[in-house]
């Protein structure tokens, strides 16, 4: 990132905490997740859209790609919906650097610049300006950016590319807003090949719950692992 983009990000304004909207704005929060996994010899992804509000998900997939590439698919389809409803505003939530960074101010300097950067095209450059013709701060449907996490994936690195998949996850708990069944809290399981995500949520964030998750979510699903990281916390 050259300096010119990090001052942009410090100058960011994120949008409030779920848990801080007011109670007749809640209606207008989307939570979105995209993640991507190998299936054979193919790249899968899946991109989700959760009203906390409603109860209700929606999901879209494809083949090809990359987790990336699926988060973006999830801020199209919040939008969708925001656009279907005919919403006033819409609070969007996700765990993004790379998309709530672009949609701070990315994607108005990628648009003056013809959607290139330092002479080349835009990854991606399709997806971006659909949403940049819904986003940018003078269309109706706005977006507020809650961004959840300011770190590397786990995948990032060569330390990795010796697992095959399945065989390395990092784990760790968020916390959403309470379901009508109780829980609220989810813990989150990544693939550390692919970045395949696992959710498994559950009322209490503690050890016996997260044996639970690992045991229905990812044992029965992919196999034995050989190394879990975690923050090492009292439920690990």
């Amino acid at each position: 990132m050259d300096e010119e983009e990090q001052e942009q990000v410090t100058r960011a304004e994120e949008g409030p905490p779920y848990n801080q909207l007011p109670a007749e704005e809640t209606r207008y929060a989307l939570f979105t997740d995209g993640s991507c996994r190998i299936v054979g010899m193919n790249r899968k992804w899946k991109a989700a859209v959760w009203s906390p509000t409603r109860q209700v998900a929606q999901a879209t997939e494809g083949e090809g790609g990359s987790s990336q590439l699926a988060e973006l698919k999830a801020v199209q389809l919040a939008l969708d919906i925001a656009e279907r409803e005919k919403w006033p505003k819409l609070y969007l939530y996700t765990d993004s650097w790379m998309v709530a960074n672009a949609v701070w101010g990315w994607l108005d300097r990628w648009k003056k610049a013809n959607w290139q950067r330092r002479g080349k095209p835009i990854w991606a450059a399709d997806e971006w300006k659909d949403i940049a013709t819904r986003v940018i701060h003078d269309c109706e449907t706005c977006a507020a950016i809650k961004q959840a996490k300011r770190v590397k994936p786990l995948w990032y690195g060569g330390r990795w590319s010796k697992y095959k998949y399945g065989e390395a996850w990092q784990i760790d708990y968020i916390t959403l807003p309470q379901t009508r069944q109780g829980k609220r809290y989810v813990l989150t399981m990544v693939e550390a090949t692919t970045g395949w995500l696992e959710t498994y949520p559950v009322p209490y964030a503690t050890a016996r719950n997260t044996i639970l998750g690992l045991e229905k979510q990812i044992l029965w699903r992919h196999g034995t692992p050989e190394r879990i990281e975690s923050d090492n916390g009292t439920h690990f």
